[in-house]
């Protein structure tokens, strides 16, 4: 079973839509999830922002963020996600941003990706935030990436549910 298959399994037990803040992975975790036959039914909205400007005006990522922390940061990508999430009435939010290569940027290695996945519990939202890197080509790091963000949504919930924040 591909990890599209089962994200839209577990999104549909627990009644839950999905948005996304992509970054360099550019839509593709939305479409993933899109060829999944009954998909569409779980996506509720996905954001493709790219520049520092969109991820501010779109998102509400702040500039002292951005300018702190640089791009390519889990605190980047916890914005991204809180901000798709306050625009959305989706359960989940998914987050990305790095570089997929292949050079490396401000000292920051080709590969490098930050994710953050939001989950709205009750009147609150739990962030949890992780940096992973992937090696490859450009389209084999943006792949890994979009599956690395789908196979961490049940495990990430599961620790929302038991009332953890990461």
């Amino acid at each position: 079973m591909s990890i599209a298959v089962s994200t839209i399994e577990y999104l549909k037990q627990y009644d839950m839509t999905l948005t996304t803040a992509e970054s360099c992975t550019a839509g593709k975790i939305i479409t993933l999830l899109s060829e999944v036959e009954g998909g569409g039914a779980c996506i509720e909205s996905g954001y493709v922002v790219y520049s520092p400007e969109a991820k501010q005006r779109l998102l509400g990522v702040r500039a002292y963020t951005i300018e702190t922390f640089n791009l390519t940061s889990c605190e980047v990508a916890r914005e991204m996600a809180a901000g798709a999430m306050r625009d959305s009435p989706a359960g989940v939010a998914v987050a990305t941003t790095g570089l997929l290569g292949p050079d490396d940027v401000d000292g920051i290695p080709a590969g490098t990706i930050c994710f953050a996945w939001a989950y709205r519990m009750g009147q609150g939202v739990s962030i949890f935030s992780r940096k992973e890197r992937f090696l490859g080509s450009r389209e084999q790091v943006q792949l890994y990436a979009a599956e690395h963000a789908l196979k961490r949504l049940a495990h990430f919930h599961q620790r929302a549910l038991a009332g953890e924040q990461g």
